[in-house]
């Protein structure tokens, strides 16, 4: 089944904030990217471009992708102005052009542009892996970070969304790109 994987929202701005998890998140990530990397499946990255005067303004240091992700000069980089990174993007276009089935997705905020990201794949018919441990998100007024992404991770996307899987399952399955 042709795969990618979705990186969206690792900015500099949101990571220098301090997510949940941020050390072991980033470890997992760059370990998704090179994995990936190293057999063949695509990476594209995803940038939220929050409009003129926020920290993720377009061309802003903010709103570049974080200086632990190094895109490859042929990696395809999205910009976004909604949650969703299929609103208003070329996403789901060049995803069928390529004839991708399945999407591992991972990134930034769990609960926000990973959750609606999620389950817009899901309506356009995608099949959604998530890598525990592959999102994170900061403490809210209710919720811890970490709270929030065990939620998500066990609630909300396992079935009948998107199936999240241990990252080494993940990694197997990026080596066997089956």
């Amino acid at each position: 089944m042709k795969t990618v994987l979705l990186v969206v929202d690792v900015q500099q701005a949101l990571v220098d904030e301090g997510p949940a998890h941020k050390d072991e998140f980033l470890l997992n990530l760059n370990l998704l990217i090179s994995t990936a990397h190293d057999y063949g499946v695509e990476v594209i990255y995803v940038r939220h471009d929050g409009g003129e005067g926020d920290v993720l303004a377009m061309d802003t240091e903010g709103w570049q992708l974080h200086s632990s992700l190094v895109p490859r000069v042929d990696e395809k980089i999205v910009d976004k102005r909604y949650s969703s990174a299929f609103r208003k993007t070329d996403l789901r276009e060049y995803l069928d052009g390529k004839g991708v089935k399945r999407i591992i997705l991972c990134g930034m905020q769990t609960e926000y542009c990973i959750d609606t990201t999620c389950k817009v794949a899901f309506e356009y018919g995608y099949d959604v892996i998530i890598p525990s441990g592959g999102t994170t998100t900061y403490t809210n007024p209710l919720l811890s970070g970490e709270k929030l992404v065990v939620y998500y991770e066990r609630l909300i996307w396992n079935e009948p969304l998107a199936t999240v899987k241990p990252m080494e399952e993940v990694l197997e399955l990026l080596k066997s790109k089956k």
